[in-house]
């Protein structure tokens, strides 16, 4: 919506305005930048003044096409800093831009909301790619038709609560090697496997709020071997706090057995296969025009 405040002052030709930036990480954590000369403060978040970021001019289209810009940065210690950024912190972070009157922040102007895209860094700066609300639609959408369930554990269509005890867990790190291979002493209350295809969270030190994809879990007396499939991108230390998730193959056996949720399974297990569209009539099989699933 036009706010009509920020339109009235931009008539008078004598205007006081800047541009401010939020971005917002999936961890929670939201920063606040503005090309102005002191600090700006709206929607509870506080725009810091000399952040060394900018952007270039936004480019705006009709119909579906994205809406792109980039930003541009200096890399530091109290703002946005490499090890952050290689740490994936900021992959996919929200982003919003105003323009805003500086000596009346009510009269402000959205003009561009989107996600951070690819980032590159070089000579103490980075530069980030600003995705519109619309680069969404460039995903494939709507639903597959296949053997394995196309939902995602835990989602609307799953159903499975994974806050329950018996999917989730709280535990601590005895020792990590390069962030990806893991033990602990915890958690032996669960069989091995457990957790393969799960999710690792880590919960405090340096890669707090960070999260990978475990490959394997294996159980070996009392201490848990985990691998990841890509190794956390911040270093894991003995003692740090971790929460893992219940994996799922996806399978109609799995959810029926590990998750008790086959009520709920979103894949087609008898859907027929490339093989049946070669396949012939034989005089020795059964002929009748039946069900070709068999008990």
């Amino acid at each position: 919506m036009t706010n009509q405040a920020l339109l009235s002052h931009l008539a008078t030709g004598a205007t006081h305005v800047c541009h401010c930036w939020s971005i917002a990480r999936g961890d929670g954590v939201i920063f606040g930048f503005t090309d102005h000369d002191r600090e700006l403060n709206f929607d509870g978040i506080r725009f810091q003044p000399e952040s060394g970021l900018s952007a270039k001019a936004i480019a705006n289209t009709t119909g579906l096409a994205v809406d792109n810009t980039e930003a541009f940065g200096i890399l530091s210690s109290d703002a946005i800093n490499e090890a952050d950024i290689s740490a994936g912190r900021y992959d996919g972070a929200g982003v919003s831009i105003w323009l805003v009157q500086w000596d009346n922040v009510d009269a402000r102007q959205v003009q561009f909301v989107g996600t951070i895209g690819d980032i590159t860094r070089a000579s103490g700066g980075f530069q980030a790619e600003l995705r519109g609300l619309s680069d969404a639609l460039n995903q494939p959408q709507g639903r597959s038709y296949l053997k394995s369930c196309s939902a995602i554990l835990g989602d609307e269509c799953c159903g499975v609560d994974l806050t329950d005890p018996e999917y989730s867990a709280v535990a601590s790190v005895t020792t990590s090697v390069d962030s990806q291979d893991i033990k602990m002493t915890d958690l032996t209350q669960y069989n091995s496997g457990w957790f393969e295809g799960g999710v690792l969270e880590v919960l405090s030190g340096d890669a707090s709020g960070l999260r990978g994809v475990i490959r394997t879990d294996h159980l070996d007396g009392d201490v848990r071997q985990l691998n990841l499939w890509e190794p956390i991108r911040a270093q894991i230390f003995a003692g740090d706090e971790v929460r893992l998730t219940a994996g799922c193959n996806r399978l109609p056996g799995t959810c029926r057995e590990k998750f008790a949720n086959l009520v709920n399974f979103r894949g087609f297990p008898t859907i027929p296969g490339d093989d049946w569209l070669v396949s012939v009539p034989k005089s020795d099989g059964l002929n009748d025009g039946g069900s070709r699933v068999f008990s």
